[in-house]
């Protein structure tokens, strides 16, 4: 298990700096991301469409509010238009880093992880805990991108992390898209509610994983 969260943390580590240098610069806010998407409702929403598809797409490379994003697309665009919209994002994400980790990836392990054994060893703890990872991802920043990378540098079978995906990522958009839609700037308790309410099943999901693997040793 050590090869992998020392892979995994590195991969965090890198995603994170992304998001600090987003924020000291000032440029992925979520002040800037609401008035982006504003403006650009105000031109065409095939704007918005376009404006949500791009910024949880470049979430692969610079972390963006997600959870925020996926907020003001339902309530730009509606529901289930929103939700749509936004998984389209982060599904583009996720397959680009599947993509680029199973091409690339290898070498950066065979970096960070010097030992034969110990790169076999990170494979098979992929294998076992990967997919409760991939599904529980949503419940912090940084992570759904670092498990995309995992599932493509341990070459897990694209439709296999799909799936996992699809279960994590599907009720996500659909619940904060839905909030979004029925929110405004008057009353935006669905929203906020929608929020703590997905933090909160997703960290119970982690407290139980993390349980189970703690029963099984």
């Amino acid at each position: 298990m050590k090869p992998l969260l020392k892979v995994m943390l590195t991969l965090g580590l890198i995603f994170a700096s992304t998001f600090t240098l987003g924020r000291v610069l000032g440029i992925l806010t979520i002040e800037n991301v609401r008035f982006w998407l504003t403006e650009a409702q105000n031109i065409d929403p095939l704007w918005v469409i376009s404006a949500v598809v791009l910024l949880l797409f470049i979430d692969l490379f610079v972390a963006v509010p997600t959870l925020t994003i996926t907020i003001l697309a339902g309530f730009f665009l509606g529901f289930p238009l929103g939700a749509a919209v936004a998984f389209a994002g982060m599904m583009l994400a996720a397959l680009c880093g599947y993509g680029l980790s199973r091409k690339w990836g290898d070498s950066v392990v065979r970096f960070l992880v010097k030992e034969e054994s110990a790169r076999e060893e990170m494979i098979v703890a992929f294998q076992q805990s990967g997919p409760a990872m991939i599904m529980l991802s949503r419940a912090a920043p940084i992570v759904p991108e670092v498990t995309a990378c995992m599932a493509g540098v341990t070459q897990m079978p694209v439709a296999r992390y799909f799936l996992f995906f699809a279960l994590s990522t599907l009720p996500y958009v659909a619940v904060a898209a839905y909030a979004g839609s029925i929110s405004s700037i008057e009353s935006p308790q669905p929203a906020i509610y929608a929020a703590l309410f997905l933090y909160a099943v997703l960290w119970l999901g982690w407290f139980l994983f993390r349980r189970s693997r703690k029963l099984l040793r």
